[in-house]
């Protein structure tokens, strides 16, 4: 073996017993005494309760009658469109294209690799409360999707979009 290799054994060496020594010198000269009660009450333990219930979603049906299609096209301008395309024929983006969606089956475009729990649910139709469920929690409506969006907690703006997204197609669905 090289002296320097024994140089570097011994001072690991050294370093491990006086490691060893300062913590049986601090055992010896510091007593730590235990507390007969906790130095700060904290009061009772409480339980925690259940979460409770999110409030009911209200029916979008009577919004729709006044909702405003250029408000709309604003709101999705500003919340959609980083993600989705909304023209007859556009091309899909992060999200799919929104044409026509408004009545269409869920997983509407056969060209976008939708997640499994969209694709589940493609029987289904896009109708009026699906979609307000879905644009206020994308999450809680349809567990498992991929789409990140936060949601819209305004019902009026939930009835603008949705009165926009019916818009976007040849024949609207009629309203409720």
């Amino acid at each position: 073996m090289s002296l320097e290799a024994n140089k570097a054994f011994a001072a690991v060496l050294t370093a491990g017993i006086c490691f060893m020594v300062a913590g049986l010198v601090g055992g010896l000269v510091v007593h730590p005494q235990r507390l007969d009660k906790p130095a700060i009450e904290t009061g009772e333990v409480v339980t925690a309760a259940a979460p409770a219930a999110p409030a009911a979603l209200e029916p979008i049906a009577p919004l729709l009658a006044s909702a405003n299609v250029e408000n709309g096209r604003t709101i999705a301008s500003r919340q959609c469109a980083a993600c989705h395309t909304f023209t007859e024929g556009g091309r899909n983006a992060v999200g799919p294209n929104l044409y026509g969606v408004v009545g269409g089956p869920h997983a509407h475009r056969e060209d976008f690799n939708y997640s499994p729990a969209m694709k589940a649910l493609h029987e289904k139709p896009w109708d009026y409360e699906a979609l307000n469920a879905f644009l206020n929690r994308p999450a809680a409506a349809i567990p498992g999707t991929r789409m990140a969006f936060a949601g819209l907690n305004q019902a009026q703006q939930r009835a603008d979009v949705i009165a926009y997204l019916r818009s976007l197609a040849g024949s609207p669905v009629p309203l409720p």
